[in-house]
C-alpha cells in the first residue's frame, strides 16, 4: 500500500472493513467468556489480532472500522452493551497498526516486514488500551492507579501476546494467498 492510497476509502475498503468487523465480532463473541480475573470486564481475546492485521494489510481506516464496529457488535452479541470508549480504543488499535505503511511495508513476509508490523502492533495495542482505560477515570470515577491496574495492564498483556503471535502468522498466510491469486 502506498502512502497516497493510505487514506483512500472506496468500495474495496468498505468490503474489507465489513469482513474485518464481522470476523472480529464473531471471534470476540466466541471468547468473551474468557474473563481475566480481577480485571474490569476484560477478556482474553485472540480475535484482537483481526483489527491489527486488517490495519497492517488494508490500511488505518479499515483497521479502525474493523476494531470499532467489530467491538461494538461483539460486545452486543455477548450482552455487554455499548461502551463507546472501549469501542474507540479497539478502533484506534487497528488504525495505529495501519500506520505501518508509513515506514515502507512492502510485503507481508520476511523478518524485516514482520518486525515493522510488530512495532505498530505494540503501538496500536498501547494507544487503544490507553484511550479505553483512561476513559474509566471520568466515566467510572476511578483513580489513575486503579484504572492502570484493573483496565490498562490486564488489557495490554493478552492483547500484546495475541497480536505479536497471531498477526505475523496471518501476514505470512495472507502473503501466500495473495501470491497464489496473482496479486
Amino acid at each position: 500500500m502506498n502512502k497516497k492510497s493510505l487514506w483512500a476509502f472506496g468500495t474495496r475498503e468498505v468490503v474489507y472493513s465489513a469482513i474485518g468487523a464481522a470476523l472480529y465480532a464473531v471471534l470476540s463473541w466466541a471468547t468473551n467468556f474468557l474473563q481475566i480475573p480481577a480485571a474490569g470486564n476484560v477478556a482474553f481475546r485472540p480475535a484482537v489480532a483481526i483489527p491489527l492485521f486488517f490495519g497492517v494489510v488494508f490500511g488505518p481506516i479499515v483497521g479502525f472500522i474493523t476494531g470499532f464496529l467489530g467491538n461494538i457488535i461483539g460486545d452486543l452479541l455477548s450482552g455487554y452493551g455499548f461502551w463507546v470508549w472501549w469501542d474507540l480504543g479497539n478502533g484506534i488499535m487497528g488504525l495505529v497498526a495501519g500506520l505501518v505503511a508509513f515506514v515502507g511495508l512492502k510485503a507481508y513476509k520476511g523478518w524485516d516486514n514482520i518486525f515493522k508490523a510488530e512495532i505498530f502492533v505494540v503501538l496500536g495495542v498501547l494507544a487503544g488500551a490507553a484511550v479505553a482505560a483512561a476513559s474509566e477515570i471520568w466515566v467510572s470515577g476511578v483513580d489513575l492507579a486503579t484504572t492502570i491496574s484493573i483496565n490498562f495492564i490486564p488489557t495490554i498483556i493478552p492483547n500484546l501476546i495475541n497480536g505479536l503471535i497471531l498477526v505475523p502468522i496471518l501476514m505470512v498466510a495472507y502473503d501466500a494467498i495473495a501470491k497464489r491469486s496473482g496479486r
